[in-house]
């Protein structure tokens, strides 16, 4: 299970906050501070054993390789804080430790989304009057991380509806969007991911890159081909085209900008990619 987690970017932790006595808590009570702390120490305990390792390791290396120094300063800074029984995301790290952190895929340094499961009544004010709600809010800006409070019964539901009944589902508890629409943007937000679309009459698809990426580098998430082949980028803004309802349109008004290699893809960017090769 934890070697699974190593592999990943960021950590979601689906807590529970809401009282049902027909569903019974393995510890005999809900309680959501001592729930994220008993995951969160089996996650340290993990770290500090592989630690505990990797030191003893580097440290014999260093006497005959003075490269290991900065490896050896570094695994001495994480140690004491583990054995604390705290996470390492509590220190904070500069460029270089952060990527030799890279190589030790440590789990309690991974950024972590706080899921507030709560019941159908505590959605209609988004949890706000949850008293385990505000608790796991107030810890999570203690450690810099986020919440997202969700009805797993809501979700479960919404998930049973045809796309247009989802919506209407929604607008009569009087939520904007569900649950899952808002984990999944807080979790592009953590991981500075962006989308770009591609429409065409086979298909229309969302692509996930990086925040800052560059047309080309976006042209070689579809296809290494349009990567090596890229001429330029036809591009209208999402809203734009929803608006007009055709390229054709949205070229008549002048709104398909006509980008080279270097342009920065923007959230939302609508793109036909111009290629040879």
């Amino acid at each position: 299970f934890l070697s699974h987690i190593r592999e990943v970017d960021a950590i979601v932790e689906v807590i529970r906050c809401f009282e049902d006595e027909n569903i019974v808590h393995v510890d005999g009570e809900v309680n959501p501070l001592r729930d994220v702390e008993t995951i969160n120490l089996e996650l340290i305990l993990s770290d500090l054993e592989l630690v505990e390792k990797r030191l003893e390791k580097a440290r014999k290396s260093l006497k005959g390789n003075k490269s290991f120094k900065e490896e050896v300063d570094l695994l001495e800074k994480i140690l004491p804080v583990l054995e604390e029984g705290k996470s390492i995301r509590s220190l904070s790290f500069n460029d270089n430790e952060k990527a030799i952190l890279k190589n030790f895929s440590l789990l309690s340094v991974k950024p972590i989304i706080y899921v507030a499961n709560v019941n159908e009544d505590d959605m209609l004010d988004e949890g706000k009057s949850n008293e385990y709600v505000k608790v796991l809010n107030n810890f999570a800006k203690q450690e810099n991380s986020s919440i997202v409070v969700i009805s797993a019964q809501i979700e479960k539901e919404i998930s049973e509806l045809e796309d247009d009944e989802q919506i209407e589902f929604l607008n009569d508890l009087g939520i904007s969007e569900s649950g899952v629409s808002k984990l999944i943007k807080e979790s592009y937000n953590l991981l500075g991911l962006m989308s770009f679309l591609t429409a065409g009459p086979e298909e229309t698809r969302a692509w996930t890159i990086k925040i800052g990426t560059n047309a080309v580098n976006a042209a070689g998430k579809i296809h290494s081909d349009i990567q090596r082949g890229f001429i330029r980028a036809e591009i209208v803004n999402y809203d734009d085209l929803i608006s007009l309802g055709s390229m054709v349109a949205a070229r008549e008004k002048g709104l398909v900008r006509l980008e080279g290699k270097e342009y920065i893809m923007q959230d939302g960017d609508v793109v036909y990619f111009r290629f040879n090769v």
